[in-house]
């Protein structure tokens, strides 16, 4: 195999190669695709391969969207077949001339003839100024023959077994309906079989109409009204995906871009269960329990597991009884439950539901309390632990519990401490800029904003989680000790634009997981952490708990950790913060942890 993973080399040619996913070599028929390049340059190769690539993934997509047929997929082709001969029937009726038409254009001829454009000396000329005349008085009659003629050829296709009269329709039914039905099966033959007795029986109304008699009804039995199908497919512009689009750029409650493509995802899992094509007011209660359920055995991270590559929803969770992946938490089930939820209000607001299926349908919360804040001696021994003394080295998060003279001075020893006597969010700091670090009126401060800083936006794009998540935190008089203002200083001479360069972000500006599960990985290692409880998120808890020691109420302190407090009425209201700074400043340097020792940390 070349250094390219899609890229083969047979002697000295050069082929592209891509693995057929699980779910789709039954219906390819093969484990995997090749084509000749037909090069032997292997730069020439290189280009010629993705266009090919991508198209075999366009095509897996494709297949994806498709799904198996039914017996109901049967009965609404022959449905759909007749009413559409019907409907054909009248657009073309209403197309045909008229009495009035016929003779106003004879009245035409006439004056033609009478101003001498039209004279018995041009034959040639005469017959074609009667021509359209003529054409209009036998419109009728020869649209009613050719359907006569059709039906009589149908008739003979259908005990002959030919199918080419009918196959445009059918393969037209299969296309809008997303069916993977194989030309050659027998599955194909049927559906022409019946898709022709279909247009037989409207062919047969359209002669009994031609006479004047519209209350002729289907007589094959197997041409009747589908009423309810489950195979039903959206009507264009209207499957599910294609209106979260649409709500996704409405975006009604204004969430994060983060939220909204977890949304996005969440919702895809459903969709991976009732298929593309299903339309949204098919979304009911039923469908909901059904996905709800395989949510309640769905593996942990099953989209990042090589063990479950190219499944869909049903698929993975029969598998993990073989690969025993824990299951989906009951918060994270609610949490996909919420997505689709909120989708659910927008298609009831914009007229596609009746009512929110996701309604009632949430499990039980579980009332254990997940994440503790740090107990003292916890907090003594992790600062006094090699991450924040000095270890072994700081390249890899299996050296950070061994002890060394390294001393790491980044984001992962600034975070905790700031989360610890700000109670502000990880992802909040290590998003914040130079500029966000500044002194107001004599105290120093923390902006906690969703603004870009700098020449490069992309770069320095930020982000908040929620509308009261934006404010002003002072900063601590024991990090201004510890010296984080001398670290701000440093970083600033460097002439970074970020206070925590080196802190992996995602699109929003935000800190990504890495190092809050390296944290719990941390703590697990150095013998304070043994299953849940402790995470990078006790600090956060232990500064309310530290607030709230200092005799301050939960409505007093609330808006200074990002939690807004206040109706919806008063929020609304004016533009000035909660709180004015030198009260922030007050309950800031209220944050305590009596019998914690940090002094060491200032010396190292």
């Amino acid at each position: 195999m070349a250094r390219i993973s899609y890229l083969l080399r047979r002697g000295a040619s050069y082929y592209a190669r891509i693995k057929v996913p699980t779910d789709l070599i039954e219906i390819i028929g093969k484990k995997e695709l090749v084509k000749a390049l037909g090069t032997k340059d292997e730069n020439v190769a290189k280009r010629e391969m993705w266009p090919v690539v991508e198209g075999w993934n366009r095509h897996f997509e494709d297949l994806r969207s498709r799904r198996e047929l039914k017996g109901d997929d049967k009965a609404v082709a022959v449905w759909q077949h007749y009413e559409e001969t019907l409907q054909s029937y009248d657009l073309k009726q209403r197309a045909l001339p008229t009495p009035a038409q016929q003779d106003a254009e004879l009245q035409k001829l006439y004056r033609r003839i009478e101003v001498g454009e039209i004279t018995s000396d041009d034959f040639v000329g005469m017959i074609n100024a009667y021509a359209h005349y003529e054409l209009m008085l036998r419109a009728r009659t020869d649209d009613a023959n050719l359907r006569t003629r059709r039906l009589n050829a149908l008739k003979i296709a259908l005990t002959s077994g030919d199918t080419k009269l009918i196959e445009p329709a059918v393969k037209d039914f299969i296309s809008k309906q997303r069916l993977l039905v194989d030309v050659d099966s027998g599955e194909y033959r049927e559906l022409c079989t019946l898709m022709t007795r279909a247009e037989i029986e409207g062919l047969q109304r359209t002669l009994e109409r031609d006479k004047g008699d519209f209350t002729g009804s289907p007589k094959d039995p197997i041409v009747k009204p589908v009423v309810g199908s489950a195979q039903e497919a959206a009507a264009p512009g209207e499957a599910i995906m294609e209106l979260f689009d649409n709500y996704a750029r409405e975006n009604p409650k204004q969430i994060t871009a983060d939220t909204l493509a977890q949304a996005r995802r969440d919702v895809g899992t459903f969709v991976d269960l009732v298929g593309s094509t299903c339309p949204v007011h098919r979304i009911d209660k039923k469908a909901v329990r059904e996905w709800k359920a395989l949510l309640m055995k769905y593996p942990v991270k099953a989209t990042e597991t090589k063990a479950f590559e190219g499944m869909k929803i049903a698929e993975i969770v029969k598998h993990n009884e073989t690969v025993g992946k824990p299951a989906l938490t009951p918060r994270t089930v609610n949490r996909y439950l919420s997505s689709l939820g909120a989708f659910c209000n927008w298609l009831v607001n914009n007229g596609y539901l009746d009512s929110n299926p996701t309604e009632g349908m949430s499990l039980a919360k579980d009332k254990k309390k997940k994440v503790f804040p740090f107990k003292t001696d916890q907090m003594n021994a992790l600062f006094k632990s090699p991450l924040f003394t000095g270890c072994q080295s700081d390249d890899a998060p299996r050296f950070w519990h061994k002890p060394g003279n390294v001393l790491v001075r980044d984001h992962r020893f600034w975070v905790p401490l700031v989360m610890l006597y700000s109670g502000a969010r990880p992802a909040e700091i290590a998003q914040l800029a130079i500029s966000d670090v500044r002194e107001e009126r004599g105290h120093w401060i923390m902006d906690i904003t969703e603004t870009t800083d700098g020449d490069d936006e992309e770069e320095n794009t930020k982000s908040v989680k929620t509308e009261g998540s934006r404010r002003v935190v002072p900063v601590h008089k024991e990090l201004v000790r510890l010296g984080f203002l001398e670290y701000h200083t440093s970083m600033k001479n460097a002439g970074q634009s970020r206070l925590f360069p080196f802190a992996g972000r995602n699109s929003r500006g935000q800190m990504i997981a890495d190092y809050s599960r390296e944290f719990g990985r941390y703590l697990a290692r150095i013998g304070l952490k043994n299953g849940r409880g402790l995470s990078l998120y006790s600090f956060r808890h232990g500064a309310f708990d530290a607030v709230r020691r200092a005799g301050y109420l939960d409505e007093q302190f609330n808006f200074i950790f990002g939690h807004v407090s206040g109706n919806k009425v008063t929020r609304g209201y004016g533009v000035l913060a909660q709180g004015m700074l030198e009260q922030r400043v007050e309950l800031i340097n209220a944050i305590a942890y009596p019998g914690l020792i940090l002094l060491h940390l200032h010396s190292a």
